[in-house]
């Protein structure tokens, strides 16, 4: 995550006027439904766009264990999301190989250093595209 909860709670305060902008990027806030705890659970991600859908890499830095948001959403792909002062329901998948190939230049675009996280790990780091729920 980003700068943890300091963040969530500034961007939701602000309608995202702090920390919808961070470090040359934009953020959104995702909400999962804790897979153990039942739970919501939050976390600031780096997002970029595509055909109306929003993405956001499950990268943890190069780790090889994924984050918890995204072993959540495996679990339950229905979650929230908040950009700006936008709260939408969404539904959560992983890119295609196909797609992924599209979608991940849009990703290192706005977050260069997913190249290096994906140079880290052996595990094929996904792009979780964030759909719009029916």
């Amino acid at each position: 995550m980003l700068f943890g909860q300091e963040h969530i709670d500034r961007y939701e305060a602000t309608d995202g006027k702090e920390g919808h902008d961070w470090e040359g990027t934009k953020t959104l806030i995702l909400t999962t439904t804790g897979r153990k705890s039942g739970e919501p659970r939050k976390a600031p991600l780096i997002y970029g766009e595509h055909d109306g859908d929003y993405l956001v890499v499950a990268s943890k830095g190069g780790a090889d264990e994924p984050p918890a948001w995204y072993v959540n959403l495996k679990a339950d792909p229905s979650a929230t999301i908040q950009v700006w002062g936008e709260k939408l329901a969404v539904t959560a998948r992983d890119a295609t190989d196909a797609e992924k190939a599209e979608l991940w230049p849009i990703m290192t675009a706005e977050w260069p250093a997913y190249d290096e996280y994906q140079k880290k790990t052996d595990r094929p780091i996904p792009v979780v595209v964030l759909e719009a729920a029916q």
